[in-house]
């Protein structure tokens, strides 16, 4: 006897039919466009050196002069709205965390950036990578508080005054820094004493301890520019 029976439609198809049925994705690209905003892109086309592929840290004033110079392109609250992108981007943070001077809109360097200021983009910085990464940044970080610590030109306590906050994790960080350069310094010190002691030069110090000539006048300069700098 013959199976007359039709086919239902409504059955159900294989998985491997059903995920091949599927229209592909879209690339994520095209998901979601990131846009940038009309402010910061007329910035850039004005002011290429500092709004272009790298940024550099913005006098202070900067928001007044732009005014100023462009009364007829700017409105006030859109200038203050791309300004605030611009200053909370990871790339702006990244160059004062550099401790770059900072510019004027030609481009050129008119002022260094506080202290204070240096220290909080390297700690955002660190928060935004730190985020995104498996890896334990803290070293990395407590390094750049070091050398951010001395070329301050603060003490101890002048440049905690002025970074320390209510987030106990960057407090902690401080401290380590500020222990790390403490025993940095306790080196170079012992360093400087032994080289005075020799009344060797630089290169015949070097040699006798087997170190790098280089690594040697770079601890005497800035062990001899500390000195300098602490009150008499």
């Amino acid at each position: 006897m013959t199976d007359t029976t039709t086919p239902n439609p409504r059955a159900k198809r294989p998985r491997s039919q059903q995920q091949r049925s599927r229209p592909a994705a879209p690339p994520p690209q095209q998901q979601r466009t990131r846009e940038i905003h009309p402010v910061l892109e007329k910035l850039f086309e004005l002011y290429p050196k500092m709004f272009g592929a790298q940024f550099l840290p913005l006098k202070l004033g900067a928001f007044q002069d732009l005014l100023a110079e462009n009364p007829d392109t700017f409105k006030r609250e859109e200038l203050k709205v791309a300004l605030g992108l611009h200053a909370r981007s990871t790339r702006y943070l990244e160059c004062v965390a550099a401790g770059h001077l900072r510019h004027n809109l030609q481009g050129e360097p008119v002022e260094p950036v506080a202290p204070e200021h240096v220290h909080h983009a390297i700690m955002e910085v660190f928060r935004r990578r730190q985020a995104r990464s498996k890896e334990d940044l803290r070293p990395k970080v407590r390094a750049r508080l070091v050398a951010a610590i001395e070329a301050s030109g603060l003490s101890r306590e002048e440049y905690a005054e002025r970074t320390r906050t209510q987030d106990e994790a960057a407090n902690a960080l401080l401290d380590e820094a500020f222990a790390e350069l403490a025993v940095q310094t306790a080196k170079r010190e012992a360093l400087m004493r032994a080289f005075e002691a020799s009344g060797k030069s630089v290169e015949q110090f070097a040699e006798m301890y087997g170190m790098n000539p280089a690594d040697v006048a770079q601890a005497v300069e800035r062990t001899r520019r500390a000195g300098a700098a602490q009150p008499q």
